[in-house]
């Protein structure tokens, strides 16, 4: 894959971008476009993950265009500053997709973790304006219910767990009534429609805290009769794919992963 580093205009300024593509693309030739959100709880993390995720592995095995948006963090500006820095970054790659060598009518959308709640944030707001055409949504694990579920209350799973949560989740709304409802595009599992929005793959361990999220936002978008799959393997690393790829479960999730969204980009 070859690297490019840059920056892009927003709403709020310009924020930094890295951008990888296949090695000896042609200057006329249109890849399909994933646009990859990094994890941190909202609160940590840069751009320069995206050499360790799906993301790209997905984009050297395809043959795809991935751009990694370097967002605000919470502990300096909390929500909306991320959500809106992501959105301008996706649409910075459908209003510059001939530049970028991106195919317009095939852009993916996907992040771990805090990343994978920004994703479907991303795609709840592409489909409510209509500005984007989102292909597929790929949220792994995502951090998208500011409220105690089932699995993130009382949990102490490796990486990530309640204390942590909280912790993430108070940076980020931090500029919202503590008393108010959360907006959608802070915590998509406040939404209540979910039609419309781009089929879903996904994937996430069971002792993990974004478990039963993950699983809730799955059922509701087959409930609104959209396309969405979800794996779930055995264990409680919190983003067991990145930081122990070496495993078993990593192995075979990033093999699922693959076939699950083969036909995506042989469109």
């Amino acid at each position: 894959m070859e690297r490019e580093k840059s920056s892009i205009n927003t709403r709020n300024g310009q924020i930094k971008i890295i951008a990888l593509r296949p090695k000896g693309q042609a200057k006329n030739q249109k890849l399909p476009g994933i646009l990859w959100i990094h994890g941190g709880g909202y609160v940590l993390g840069m751009a320069g993950m995206v050499y360790m995720s799906i993301g790209k592995m997905l984009a050297k095995k395809f043959g795809a265009v991935v751009v990694s948006p370097a967002y605000r963090l919470a502990y300096k500006a909390p929500y909306p500053a991320a959500f809106e820095d992501c959105c301008d970054a996706l649409l910075y790659m459908y209003e510059h997709a001939d530049e970028l060598g991106i195919d317009p009518k095939r852009i993916i959308v996907g992040g771990e973790s805090a990343g994978g709640g920004l994703a479907a944030a991303v795609c709840l707001y592409a489909r409510d304006t209509g500005r984007v055409p989102v292909m597929l949504q790929i949220p792994l694990y995502p951090m998208i219910d500011c409220e105690d579920t089932e699995t993130s209350r009382d949990n102490h799973g490796h990486v990530w767990n309640t204390r942590r949560n909280h912790w993430g989740w108070r940076r980020y709304l931090k500029g919202l009534p503590e008393t108010a409802e959360k907006p959608k595009y802070a915590s998509p599992a406040r939404e209540t429609d979910y039609s419309n929005l781009p089929p879903c793959v996904t994937f996430v361990e069971d002792g993990e805290p974004f478990y039963a999220e993950t699983l809730a936002y799955v059922a509701n978008l087959k409930k609104a009769g959209v396309e969405a799959k979800v794996k779930v393997y055995h264990g409680k690393t919190h983003a067991f794919d990145m930081l122990l790829p070496w495993t078993k479960n990593a192995k075979a999730a990033k093999r699922w992963l693959c076939r699950s969204v083969e036909n995506y980009f042989s469109v």
